[in-house]
């Protein structure tokens, strides 16, 4: 029954590590190299991510630099960063690509909490799917007879604590994101 529930437990957590992923690919007006996480550069015929080819760094809040390490992929970078659905415009001078961020507009603002929402919302039913994997399981080992009723309660409400401990951290990365989003 432990493993069971430490499994679970490890499985939230991965959970709560996606939706974190997921939060800061979202560009909020602040730039951040995540941004760039989910670009692929057609380098040499593979689709290959941003940061295996080149630095990225963020000399100031609202700019990006991209370094690549080989400068015969630049061009194929500001391609693929083009083609994302960034919507930045990258400035390059053969060596380096600047990517400058523009201030959100309200109107994006609400777009991107709403995306954040249901990002947060899918989170929180993959937390639950864990918990209901995980009562179905500890059910199926009562009626085998491996472990007692008692038991079965004393795991189901393990589980439950570990579900609503799980939902508060993504409610409060929720919480933290809208908040950087409307600000500004």
């Amino acid at each position: 029954m432990r493993e069971l529930i430490s499994t679970a437990e490890s499985n939230m957590q991965k959970t709560v590590e996606i939706v974190k992923r997921e939060f800061a690919s979202l560009r909020a007006g602040r730039a951040t190299p995540a941004l760039l996480d989910k670009i692929l550069v057609n380098y040499y015929g593979t689709p290959t991510p941003v940061n295996q080819l080149a630095s990225i760094s963020v000399p100031e809040p609202r700019l990006l630099v991209v370094q690549p390490w080989d400068k015969s992929v630049t061009g194929e970078i500001e391609k693929a960063i083009l083609k994302s659905d960034l919507g930045i415009t990258p400035s390059s001078d053969g060596n380096v690509i600047r990517l400058t961020i523009p201030q959100l507009t309200e109107e994006r603002r609400q777009e991107l909490v709403k995306v954040i929402k249901k990002k947060a919302e899918e989170g929180r039913v993959a937390i639950r799917n864990i918990r209901r994997d995980a009562n179905d399981q500890l059910k199926a080992k009562q009626k085998k007879g491996e472990i007692t009723e008692d038991e079965l309660r004393r795991g189901q409400d393990e589980v439950q604590k570990l579900t609503d401990k799980y939902i508060k951290e993504i409610d409060r990365l929720l919480q933290a994101k809208e908040k950087e989003i409307m600000e500004i």
